[in-house]
């Protein structure tokens, strides 16, 4: 990959042997920021997991205590009564069938998706549009649920979902450059209390290996472990 000159003076001043403290990553990070942009701040984690076994492909969501810096257009599939809580609690987008020819037919203009159980049989058939992207509602994150009201909710407020990779790495968004060092760390670890809870029983040795930051044009800095619990 070509590096540009910013890039590689960043690069120059990082200790690839040293673990980082919690605030000491965020602060290099926002002191060698060169972009224009809020950057956003993501955690990856490897784990002690095989994610080719299907008993142990982690996945989960955490609530992040002062949210995820950006507004989140939620979308969910009811009827009835749970249209209408969904509505209360401040869905953007609400429906059934009608909504699900509209994404049919290219509609995109929304960052998640919740659905009743009752309705996923037609949130099914936008499983190529919506999995794909990310979108599908899922009950492992609390996507698919009867507690609408608290699902939206959480979604507006900022809520990250992980999903462990074939290298046996998650990875997460826990907020923008330009948050308070203390709430980054604060959003990491429940992050971290989220993945915890989210061990398979069937993992055995060290789950929790190494954990690291990054910004958005930034560089990966591995962290000290201990201050994420």
């Amino acid at each position: 990959m070509k590096r540009g000159k910013k890039h590689k003076a960043v690069y120059a001043k990082v200790d690839r042997f040293k673990e980082y403290g919690a605030i000491e990553a965020f602060d290099f990070l926002k002191a060698n920021s060169y972009v224009k942009f809020d950057e956003t701040v993501e955690m990856a984690v490897r784990l002690g997991v095989d994610p080719r076994k299907s008993d142990q492909a982690v996945r989960g969501a955490a609530v992040l205590p002062h949210g995820l810096g950006k507004t989140v257009r939620v979308l969910v599939f009811a009827q009835g009564d749970k249209e209408a809580e969904a509505k209360e609690a401040g869905a953007d987008y609400t429906g059934g069938e009608d909504i699900a020819e509209k994404i049919q037919g290219g509609w995109l203009d929304f960052d998640a998706v919740v659905a009743t159980p009752d309705m996923m049989k037609v949130v099914g058939k936008l499983g190529k549009i919506l999995g794909t992207r990310g979108l599908m509602p899922n009950p492992k994150v609390g996507t698919v649920t009867m507690d609408i009201g608290k699902a939206v909710r959480e979604l507006k407020k900022g809520k990250a979902e992980f999903r462990v990779d074939k290298g046996a790495i998650i990875h997460a968004p826990i907020g923008k450059l330009s948050f308070d060092s203390q709430k980054l760390l604060e959003n990491a670890k429940a992050l971290m209390d989220a993945l915890i809870k989210a061990k398979p029983a069937t993992a055995k040795g060290l789950y929790l290996k190494k954990v690291s930051f990054s910004s958005s044009m930034g560089q990966g800095l591995k962290i000290v472990m201990s201050d994420l619990k």
